[in-house]
């Protein structure tokens, strides 16, 4: 085998805080050969950037610094050159792509500027410009002289993303370190991003380190998978040995802690407790605490590094030949994940009614601020909630799923339409009668840092609302009814008392769970409730947000891009775009029989593990481009400009709804009533 193009041996990464040494990267040796796509995969807060801005020397400096190890690049030790010699290797032999391109660009300048800065030395800005207009060609962005002079607020997310490949492409790097470049992007545009980047590493031969936790990513990106878990390679292997076969009780629980429709009516396995802190002085196993298959050396002793093969190895006494036998006889009987008994609702009738919503912006200019245009942002939309049902709204970015939602809480008002709750026309109501209705629909919304107040604590964020809607009794009642809630959504009654930044993102999120069930609603708007989550929080999300439906009969809108959970957790698909549904129907029925061409490729555009392990591929049906500007939508049909079954009645009238089967609609020309 040639040498690798990089290596790293042995790093160590640390970190002088307040709380002692915090070893962000402890330890930890792999190597990328030239071409090969090297996936790190883990939870956040496992050292995954770190070693990423180890390897660039990008460190926070005088906190952070490399305490022991070599980062090898073609055999040249890294960490001996001066930081002189490190600016010629940022950019031109390795470049990185950070995991969210609107703070890493420079807001105050234009794109082709930004990325003229790493073109390096040309003879003449003629000669520059010209590598410009080719590197954003390269990255498939249209119209490349127009895009050259505008700035990053004019993009969307997968366009500033393809801006920043192209910044690290400008220097032809021989290693390309990815920090979650798809995270924050549609499936769509993620899997444009995805094969742009396989696409450039043909072209090109560059080697890519890709750092992420969404495994349906490495399944098809990668050739080398590492994990991590608290600042250790706990297991490594080559793609398709992983993925047939993980070994570390960590991996397999990542897997099974994945949502799926063969999972519906069942618990997801849940990786219990947090990665632990990483200032920790660690006696044994990192992964002790929250391993189900744990012995007594495991708590005593840290685990060596076992080579199974020459292809990868593991971290775990499981695998070592002096203690496999141990393990054979005190294995605890596995319990599967229990049923989640789903309710049912004693009849058809609608807890919520949608009919003919609108939601349209005014554009307003001149001194007179007359409107001159309309943002139509939800353009006529209808749908209907049973009691302990779930209806799932999905839909790109921009698509106006959030505004929906909104405006069927009467936080924005709508333009036309009814919102029918119960017995009461939302609509119809004044500011004073709608507060008497608030506590019945609730919301979640995707952030939960940024929609909880800083300076309160949580025993206050909590009884507000039961405040307001003058519920739950007197001081004492209310503080009971807080303890009962935080229980309720898997947190001690004793964390009542500490502040949202003292927590981690899973637990904010059950905080904002417990704070929309302390006024007793009936029907809660989950906005991208999990986007933002690992995986194995997510599924204590997933699992809690199924309890309580079960428990108290909740209805609810979950809004979202995350289509595995939509067959999870939904009963009810309504796909959106651009303002309209153009598809509805049951789970099994969207899912498995998709009928627009815009769901088929939502469907084809999700990265599927199965891929890697023989299973049975999905037809690919790409979307090119990205979804049209609300202000002036398509004629006719709205998806034609991106539709490769365009036909000429599309592009002049929007089709009506055809019915298919008992419950499943679809708005396309392909299909006749």
């Amino acid at each position: 085998m040639t040498s690798p193009l990089l290596q790293i041996e042995s790093l160590q990464t640390s970190f002088a805080t307040a709380n002692g040494m915090v070893r962000a990267v402890d330890g930890i040796s792999l190597a990328i050969q030239r071409g090969q796509t090297f996936a790190l995969l883990g939870e956040s807060g496992c050292g995954k950037s770190m070693t990423a801005l180890s390897t660039m020397r990008l460190l926070p400096e005088p906190a952070g610094r490399i305490t022991r190890g070599a980062i090898r690049l073609n055999g040249d030790d890294l960490l001996q050159l001066p930081e002189v010699a490190m600016r010629n290797v940022r950019g031109k032999r390795i470049a990185m792509i950070f995991q969210e391109p609107m703070t890493s660009l420079n807001p105050v300048l234009t794109i082709g500027l930004q990325i003229a800065e790493s073109v390096g030395r040309q003879n003449t800005a003629q000669a520059v410009r010209t590598r410009v207009l080719e590197l954003l060609d390269a990255v498939g962005i249209p119209d490349p002289a127009q895009r050259y002079h505008e700035y990053p607020h004019q993009l969307s997310g997968g366009m500033k993303q393809r801006v920043m490949i192209a910044i690290a492409l400008a220097g032809e790097p021989d290693l390309l370190i990815a920090d979650e470049p798809t995270t924050a992007l549609d499936v769509t545009i993620q899997a444009q991003v995805l094969d742009l980047m396989r696409q450039l590493q043909k072209d090109t031969g560059m080697a890519i380190l890709l750092i992420t936790h969404d495994l349906g990513v490495v399944s098809e990106m990668a050739d080398r998978v590492a994990v991590m878990y608290a600042g250790q390679i706990v297991e490594e292997a080559d793609r398709s040995v992983f993925f047939a076969n993980p070994q570390h009780p960590y991996a397999k629980k990542l897997f099974a802690s994945l949502p799926d429709i063969k999972k519906r009516g069942q618990r997801l396995a849940v990786i219990p407790g947090n990665v632990p802190s990483l200032a920790t002085e660690f006696s044994g196993c990192r992964f002790v605490d929250r391993c189900d298959d744990a012995i007594n050396i495991c708590h005593t002793q840290p685990p060596a590094w076992i080579a199974e093969t020459s292809s990868g190895g593991v971290r775990c006494f499981k695998f070592d030949a002096a203690h496999q036998h141990q393990f054979a006889t005190t294995e605890k009987e596995k319990t599967a994940p229990g049923h989640v008994a789903e309710r049912l609702t004693k009849d058809n009738k609608a807890l919520l009614a949608v009919q003919g919503l609108k939601v349209h912006f005014p554009i307003r200019k001149g001194l007179l601020q007359r409107a001159v245009n309309h943002v139509k942002a939800v353009d006529d939309i209808s749908l209907s909630i049973p009691e302990s049902h779930t209806l799932a709204l999905v839909g790109e970015s921009g698509c106006g799923k959030t505004t929906a939602g909104k405006s069927i809480l009467q936080l924005v008002k709508p333009t036309a339409g009814k919102v029918q709750f119960a017995d009461a026309e939302l609509t119809a109501l004044s500011s004073a009668q709608l507060r008497q209705h608030r506590s019945n629909i609730q919301i979640i919304f995707q952030d939960p840092f940024s929609s909880m107040n800083p300076r309160m604590m949580v025993t206050d964020i909590i009884e507000e609302g039961m405040i307001t809607q003058g519920i739950g009794g007197d001081a004492r009642m209310r503080a009971v009814r807080v303890d009962q809630l935080l229980e309720q959504v898997g947190l001690s009654a004793d964390t009542k008392y500490r502040y949202p930044h003292e927590f981690s993102g899973g637990q904010r999120q059950r905080i904002c769970i417990a704070r929309a069930l302390a006024v007793e609603p009936r029907l809660i708007i989950c906005d991208e409730p999990t986007s933002a989550l690992d995986v194995s929080v997510q599924a204590q999300i997933l699992n809690l947000l199924k309890d309580l439906q079960d428990e108290l009969g909740l209805a609810y809108l979950f809004i979202t891009h995350d289509l595995s959970v939509v067959e999870y957790l939904a009963h009810e698909v309504a796909v959106m775009y651009l303002g309209r549904i153009v598809e509805q129907g049951s789970v099994q029925e969207v899912m498995e029989n998709p009928l627009h061409p815009y769901t088929k490729a939502l469907l084809a555009a999700v990265p599927v593990i199965e891929k890697s392990t023989g299973g049975v591929e999905r037809s690919i049906v790409s979307v090119q481009g990205e979804m049209p500007s609300p202000i002036n939508p398509p004629s006719g049909c709205h998806f034609h400009p991106r539709c490769e079954q365009v036909m000429p009645e599309c592009k002049i009238n929007y089709p009506a709804e055809r019915i298919s089967g008992k419950t499943h609609m679809t708005r396309c020309f392909l299909y006749k009533q």
